[in-house]
């Protein structure tokens, strides 16, 4: 029944043959390779390659770096983290040009917006951090506070929701300095209200950095209208940009004159190839770059930035809850009564494009899976992600890959 209705779910889908634009990994057979994937269940930790993606490096290696050589820094290149930024900001981020940049992994910009943020605000002492947020983000905010001097008040959330106004609004005061937020939870999936946090954090004075990995390229964002201050997030999940190809950053544009970042690089300078003594920041976003940009990491994703602006990340929302939901419906049937406890908010509203399964055997459980090309990912203590691709990810995949599941916690049951 679950799998006829997975089938009619994909017949209808309007979305279903973007998929043909994937690189789609070979399906397991009895001669199969044992590499070969049934189900892939872990897009929003790194999203499949466009088939796209191989022409266009090669492309990159042949032509542009091939025969222009260091003649593409002056033609082409320089421009690019600002370039793409711009293109990024139009199709998922809704932000006017001028905002956003590519550039650094989403440690060194979350370092960077945060330190800023810090220093633009100065007399504050409490730097805002929640309980689950994503460890490097609060890695990041114990670090900055002992560097800086200053608290971190710890907003205690649950591994099965997120941050609320109602648990974020008695911890801000005068002393708030900074708030730091994650628009999607990376365990559980909850789906924060990204511009009433933004507003409560502005009434009591403070700025917020905004971490949008798990969110960007599945969930509308509207940073300009929310008036968000500044947002990190990376590439590599829904925006299929590959492994470790660089973050992006945005900063609204009344508050670049006022925030300074703390790596000052030359070719955040001014007038990078005057090397001259001293350092002034370049205006605009630009500031926040500091070394080479990482050209080859930033070209992969450029033909999925473009793809989501074609589609619309309204209908790719709409596909995203569409397999959220059908997620929640088959772990109801086919995995509770086996022990598992759906980890993630019940309401669409509520949830981004990750639904998270709990079981205490869910460790050893994935690990078998992904010998058998079923391929999830696990989150301590006990949580088996889902993770949705809405443009890659098809219904069929998933009852297959929930179906996996059952069998090994059946093979578990004593």
């Amino acid at each position: 029944m679950q799998f006829d209705r997975a089938d009619s779910l994909d017949a209808a889908d309007p979305l279903a043959g973007l998929r043909s634009l994937f690189v789609e990994p070979a399906a397991r057979t009895e001669n199969a390779p044992s590499d070969s994937v049934v189900a892939y269940l872990d897009g929003n930790s790194l999203g499949r390659p466009l088939l796209s993606t191989a022409r266009v490096l090669s492309s990159f290696v042949d032509d542009s770096w091939g025969t222009r050589l260091i003649r593409g820094w002056d033609e082409e290149w320089m421009s690019l983290p600002t370039v793409i930024g711009d293109e990024l900001a139009g199709a998922a981020l809704g932000a006017a040009a001028g905002q956003t940049l590519i550039g650094d992994s989403t440690t060194v910009l979350l370092y960077k917006a945060i330190r800023a943020a810090v220093a633009a605000r100065p007399g504050r002492t409490e730097i805002v951090v929640d309980s689950d947020n994503f460890p490097t983000d609060r890695y990041l905010v114990e670090g900055i506070a002992a560097e800086c001097a200053l608290s971190v008040r710890w907003v205690e959330t649950s591994r099965t929701s997120g941050l609320t106004e109602a648990l974020l609004a008695p911890v801000l005061g005068p002393q708030t300095a900074v708030v730091v937020a994650s628009q999607v939870a990376y365990r559980s999936g909850h789906l924060a209200d990204v511009a009433s946090l933004t507003r409560l954090a502005h009434d009591a004075g403070a700025l917020v950095v905004w971490d949008l990995c798990h969110s960007v390229g599945s969930v509308p964002i509207l940073l300009d209208d929310w008036q968000v201050d500044i947002a990190v997030g990376c590439t590599y999940k829904y925006l299929n940009g590959g492994p470790g190809s660089p973050a992006f950053l945005y900063v609204r544009s009344e508050l670049q004159p006022e925030l300074q970042q703390p790596i000052w690089g030359w070719l955040g300078h001014a007038a990078p190839f005057d090397m001259g003594p001293g350092y002034t920041p370049a205006p605009g976003i630009r500031s926040f770059q500091s070394g080479t940009p990482p050209v080859i990491g930033m070209l992969a994703m450029r033909d999925m930035i473009a793809l989501i602006a074609q589609v619309g990340i309204d209908r790719i929302r709409a596909k995203s809850v569409a397999l959220t939901e059908f997620t929640i419906a088959l772990a109801d049937d086919w995995l509770e009564p086996l022990g598992v406890q759906v980890a993630s908010p019940r309401h669409s509203a509520e949830r981004g494009s990750h639904v998270t399964l709990d079981h205490p055997r869910f460790r050893e459980v994935v690990a078998s899976l992904w010998k058998d090309g079923v391929i999830p990912d696990f989150r301590a203590p006990e949580g088996l992600r889902v993770g949705l691709s809405p443009l890659t990810t098809s219904f069929r995949e998933v009852a297959e890959g929930l179906q996996a599941v059952r069998s090994e916690l059946e093979k578990l049951r004593p």
